[in-house]
C-alpha cells in the first residue's frame, strides 16, 4: 500500500513538474529595437497578447544591426526593426520566413534651442545636415548600426559629406541607444536625429526642441519577420507566428493605433 502512495505522489508531481516546465516555455523570443521598448509600445501592447494567448514575449531590445544578427544566430524567434532594405535581405537570404509590414512613424532632427546651424523650421533633412557640417556644429551619432543609424548615414551620403572624417571632432559617435544619445546629445547641445516615438517619451528635453520635420525622407517603417525554423530548428514557429498574426491583424493594429503618450499617437498601425 505504502509503495502504491509513493509511485502516486512521484506521479504526481512529475505531472506537475511537466505542466509547469511546459509553462515555463511557452514563451517567445522578440530580437526588436530600442525604439519600440524605449517608447513603452512593447511593455503596453504584450501584456494584451499574453492574455489572449498564454504566450510570454520576451523582447531584446538592441539595434536593428543587432537585432538582425542576434537573430542570424538563432537568438531570438522572432525579428522586429525598422530597416527595409536589410530586413528584406534578412528573408532573400533565407534568415527569415516573410516580411510584413506592422506600422510606421517618422524621424525628427532634435537640436539646441540655440541651433548654431541654422536649420530651425526647415523641411529638407539632407540641406540641413549640410548646413551642420557646413557650421562644424555637434552632431550626436547612435553610432551602432541601428535602424536610425542606417538611415542618418544616407542622408549624410546624400549630402555629400563624409562623417567618417570629422569622428571625434564635430560629429561624436555614441555606440548607445536613442535613449542614451538623446542624453548624450542634450549633453553636448548638439543635433541628433531620433526616431518620433523615443523624442515624445525621453524626458530629459530641457534645452531641446524639434528643429526639421517633415521630409518624406524622415519616414520611418517599421517591419515584422518570423526566424525561418529550416535554419535554426529550436525556433518556435507556430508561436511566433501567432504573435506575427496577432500583431498584424485587427487586435494588434488597434493596440497600437492606441498608444498615446500625451494625447499624442506614437505609431500607426499599416499591415497589410
Amino acid at each position: 500500500m505504502f509503495g502504491k502512495f509513493v509511485r502516486g505522489v512521484a506521479l504526481g508531481l512529475a505531472l506537475t513538474t511537466g505542466s509547469a516546465a511546459f509553462a515555463d516555455d511557452n514563451f517567445i523570443v522578440v530580437q526588436s529595437t530600442t525604439s519600440t521598448q524605449n517608447s513603452g509600445l512593447l511593455d503596453a501592447i504584450l501584456p494584451t497578447f499574453k492574455d489572449k494567448t498564454g504566450i510570454e514575449v520576451r523582447v531584446v531590445a538592441v539595434g536593428t544591426g543587432q537585432a538582425i544578427k542576434n537573430a542570424m544566430n538563432g537568438d531570438g524567434d522572432v525579428l522586429l526593426v525598422h530597416a527595409k532594405p536589410a530586413e528584406e535581405k534578412f528573408v532573400a537570404d533565407g534568415w527569415g520566413v516573410e516580411r510584413r509590414d506592422v506600422m510606421y512613424n517618422d524621424f525628427v532632427l532634435i537640436g539646441p534651442e540655440e541651433d548654431p546651424a541654422g536649420v530651425a523650421g526647415g523641411k529638407d533633412i539632407v540641406a540641413a545636415f549640410r548646413q551642420i557640417a557646413e557650421a562644424n556644429a555637434p552632431f550626436a551619432s547612435r553610432g551602432d548600426d541601428s535602424g536610425t543609424h542606417k538611415a542618418e548615414l544616407r542622408h549624410w551620403e546624400e549630402a555629400n559629406v563624409d562623417v567618417a572624417a570629422h569622428s571625434g571632432e564635430w560629429y561624436r559617435e555614441t555606440g548607445s541607444g536613442m535613449g542614451a544619445t538623446l542624453n548624450a546629445a542634450a549633453g553636448m547641445d548638439a543635433y541628433v536625429l531620433s526616431d518620433r516615438a523615443t523624442w515624445i517619451a525621453f524626458g530629459n528635453k530641457s534645452g531641446m526642441k524639434i528643429l526639421v520635420e517633415g521630409d518624406p525622407k524622415l519616414f520611418n517603417q517599421y517591419g515584422v519577420i518570423l526566424v525561418n525554423p529550416e535554419k535554426h530548428a529550436h525556433v518556435k514557429a507556430a508561436e511566433g507566428q501567432s504573435f506575427i498574426d496577432w500583431l498584424t491583424g485587427e487586435e494588434g493594429q488597434a493596440a497600437i493605433a492606441g498608444y498615446k503618450l500625451d494625447g499624442e499617437q506614437l505609431f500607426f498601425p499599416n499591415a497589410q
